[in-house]
């Protein structure tokens, strides 16, 4: 439990450490599942909600959870303000497993924190657990050469190789797929990722 320690301690704040605005990605799955009709999204590991709360007012029937007991507050705290509901409850991603299908599997930002050596069961088990015709919608951190470690970096994270998730949705179909670096200033200090956004759809 040392990194939900650790994210207990950047969300002790009152602001949002991530802020309160969604990941650009979120716009597309409007585009491409259109809550128009009953739809499931689970966020894994939602931070402190920017995310959940956004599908949540978007229409979505929207689950979420993480493993820092305060993302879990403050997810809880943000979906009040903006009066939507969610559920959302305290877990690790790497011992959770889902109990039910979900039409839309959505995270961003976390996945690093899977150890190399558990992805194949991991994600095989995301892929399971997505409804037929549904979405799996996956930012994560690729490692670079030329990009630093951040200076809020988690100890032990494993970044992804250029490609690599790619490869574990060989057999569905890839609705968007991009690789960029873009700057941030989280912890205060401005640093540099390199992020794989993949948009993969269930036969």
């Amino acid at each position: 439990m040392a990194q939900a320690s650790s994210y207990d301690e950047r969300y002790a704040g009152q602001g949002y450490y991530w802020g309160t605005k969604p990941s650009a990605i979120c716009h597309q799955v409007l585009q491409l599942i259109p809550p128009d009709r009953a739809v499931s999204l689970l966020d894994i590991g939602c931070g402190e909600g920017r995310n959940a709360v956004f599908f949540a007012h978007s229409g979505y029937g929207v689950t979420a959870f993480d493993e820092s007991a305060e993302g879990v507050a403050k997810t809880e705290r943000l979906a009040k303000a903006v009066q939507v509901p969610i559920s959302v409850f305290q877990a690790d991603m790497n011992e959770h497993r889902l109990e039910q299908d979900f039409g839309i599997l959505f995270s961003t930002g976390v996945f690093h924190l899977i150890p190399r050596n558990l992805r194949q069961e991991v994600f095989t088990h995301f892929k399971r657990r997505t409804t037929a015709g549904g979405l799996n919608v996956f930012s994560l951190f690729v490692r670079k050469p030329f990009i630093g470690k951040a200076p809020d970096s988690d100890p032990g994270a494993e970044p992804w190789l250029s490609g690599e998730l790619l490869t574990l949705y060989h057999d569905w179909r890839i609705e968007y797929c991009a690789e960029e670096v873009f700057d941030c200033m989280s912890g205060g200090i401005p640093h540099q990722h390199a992020v794989n956004r993949m948009i993969a759809r269930k036969p």
